[in-house]
């Protein structure tokens, strides 16, 4: 991926604000070197071609982890909905379709009816969520991220052990003790998940140490080796790694269908015992960020202290005060100047800013659980419909591959071919641009949904509003007759939002926390999904097909609205990109007894 001399505004601010300090004593001129950089300088930044530096062998072990581990996710949570909802077919013992009944059959087990369904999916995604912060937390605070994500496979492994046995024929024949055996798979599952999900992205972008410097390609042209770009494609290529483990869920459907839910859950339970050992064989070459600390504690401090003040009992005000320039001076040791510092202020100047810095960066996530309402729409719903459209032998909880499919097939198109070709015509199209056109995208997947539906309805030989339930006297499927791959658009549509919002998201994490917070920041990031099954909770009982129609028109309008109201409220940090990508680089900890040449 490359950029052009003169669409280099993020490296360009990057460079002025690593150079503040040398601008205090010197004349800024084109020979001077950009700080951190190897031998490059403004003259250099200005005129050379940017190009994304190459990967180590080790990011890519990386990625071949988080390939088993989604493979394992999606390999069994894509198939849950039906599962959950729909009864064994007839004739089975183990949710599979007889061969004369593939047509039209849709596989089951536990017979539970969408709304419990629903419930039970969305208490998997709040939980896989919520699970992060214990991973973050243990990463950068005890184990580091190496140790923590071996220690939580292992979990993992168990969960998926008993998700098996839930799904065996005696367990099935017991459906109540199935559902329990499920339940308790999703709380270990989850656990496990969650704890390497919080620290498995910033492992990847952290195998990379490359600075900014100058290369000579083959072809003899000077390039500017930028750590910017690498970082953005890496977290391209991550999310790409995650869709292609999302596949996964391609062979898990074909296996409930023909052979039953125990072989459809053993799959990912055999590919995911690869994750020990891949991780094992890079052991040694790892590029491992060390627990520092209790960072989490003092970050908390720190915010405590500044909050004082600033407390009211007028919300108001107490906005007005948190909005101050002022308001994180009662946190700095500067403050007390002439007076004993408080025995827990044990933290920098630096430090202060580096934790206000971050706070204000992360205030972008707040948005994102209305966005992972639309994307949550994807992950049964839609499978709902597809139950109810013409099917020709395709399994309904196939469709929803379709969304890391498409993923895999734009990810090249924006890395190669969109993004360079926005930058050639100066169109810096910035995070923020990204994340507020991913809200649009998503709200364009909800009006094709709620279109849809309404012509379900209409067309379904069951006019009671509930099309996928439409059966004969014998107990076979009625479909619309509206062909299943239609549901396609949604799908695509929410990959693209994806692209644009959630891979933005990972960057922006990685980006903008201190060294030693990245696994927290990162958990607080993805801890918006968790919120946004909170909110689908509470939507349980309009989670029904005869409400699905303005569910969808709903979430649509939120979705605009919503992303709207986030790029005008964040408009500003594009502007401090540069400055907000500079926090807390270097090994320094951040407190009051380091040394002084500790500071990077």
């Amino acid at each position: 991926m490359t950029t052009y001399p003169e669409d280099k505004a993020v490296d360009k601010a990057l460079s002025k604000v690593s150079s503040v300090e040398y601008e205090k004593d010197h004349h800024l001129d084109d020979e001077v070197y950009i700080t951190g950089s190897e031998g490059v300088t403004q003259h250099d930044l200005d005129t050379l071609r940017h190009v994304a530096d190459r990967l180590p062998i080790t990011a890519w072990l990386v990625v071949v982890v988080e390939f088993a581990e989604r493979w394992t996710y999606y390999g069994t949570t894509n198939v849950f909905n039906n599962y959950i909802r729909a009864p064994l077919p007839r004739g089975s013992r183990d949710g599979s379709v007889l061969p004369s009944d593939r047509a039209s059959g849709v596989a089951g087990a536990l017979g539970k009816g969408q709304q419990k369904s629903f419930a039970i999916r969305t208490f998997n995604t709040f939980w896989v969520y919520f699970t992060p912060w214990i991973g973050g937390i243990l990463a950068d605070t005890l184990l580091g991220r190496y140790n923590t994500i071996m220690l939580f496979s292992i979990v993992t492994l168990v969960g998926h052990v008993i998700l098996v046995a839930s799904a065996s024929p005696a367990a099935l024949a017991h459906p109540d003790t199935s559902l329990g055996l499920l339940v308790l798979s999703i709380v270990i599952m989850g656990l496990g998940a969650g704890a390497i999900k919080a620290n498995v992205s910033p492992m990847i972008a952290e195998q990379y140490t490359g600075k900014l410097r100058k290369e000579t390609l083959p072809s003899g042209e000077i390039v500017i080796k930028s750590p910017t770009l690498t970082i953005q494609s890496v977290y391209l290529w991550f999310y790409a790694a995650i869709n292609f483990g999302s596949c996964g869920a391609i062979s898990a459907s074909f296996l409930a269908r023909d052979h039953g839910y125990w072989a459809a859950y053993l799959v990912p339970t055999c590919i995911f015992v690869m994750v020990p050992f891949v991780l094992l064989a890079g052991k040694h070459k790892y590029v491992k960020t060390p627990p520092r600390g209790s960072i989490l504690l003092e970050t908390l401090r720190v915010i405590n202290y500044a909050m004082g003040p600033a407390w009211s009992l007028n919300p108001v005000k107490t906005l007005r005060n948190m909005r101050s320039d002022d308001f994180w001076n009662p946190s700095k040791p500067s403050t007390y100047a002439g007076r004993a510092l408080p025995k827990k202020m044990t933290w920098d100047e630096e430090f202060v800013g580096e934790v206000a810095r971050t706070c204000s960066a992360c205030r972008v996530f707040l948005f994102f659980p209305l966005f992972w309402l639309c994307y949550s729409q994807i992950d049964g719903n839609y499978g709902t419909m597809a139950a109810a459209m013409t099917l020709n032998g395709t399994p309904n909880d196939l469709i929803q591959n379709l969304n890391p499919i498409s993923i895999i097939v734009m990810i090249p198109i924006f890395d190669h071919v969109i993004y360079p070709l926005l930058r050639r015509r100066g169109i810096n199209f910035t995070p923020i641009k990204r994340i507020y056109a991913g809200f649009l995208v998503a709200g364009l997947a909800m009006v094709y949904a709620s279109v849809l539906q309404a012509y379900l309805v209409r067309y379904s030989p069951c006019h009671d509003g509930r099309p996928s339930e439409c059966v004969t006297a014998d107990g076979e499927p009625l479909p619309a007759p509206i062909n299943v791959w239609v549901i396609s658009g949604p799908y695509i549509l929410v990959g693209m939002a994806e692209i644009f919002a959630s891979i933005t998201s990972l960057e922006y994490a990685f980006t903008k926390a201190p060294q030693r917070m990245k696994s927290v920041v990162m958990a607080f990031s993805q801890f918006q999904n968790c919120i946004s099954s909170a909110l689908n909770f509470a939507l349980v009982a309009v989670n029904i097909e005869p409400k699905f129609q303005w569910l969808f028109a709903s979430f649509a309008i939120i979705s605009w609205i919503s992303g709207t109201l986030f790029f005008y409220c964040f408009r500003d940090l594009d502007r401090r990109e540069a400055e907000l990508n500079a926090i807390g680089q270097g090994d320094r900890a951040g407190f009051a007894d380091e040394k002084s040449n500790d500071h990077a």
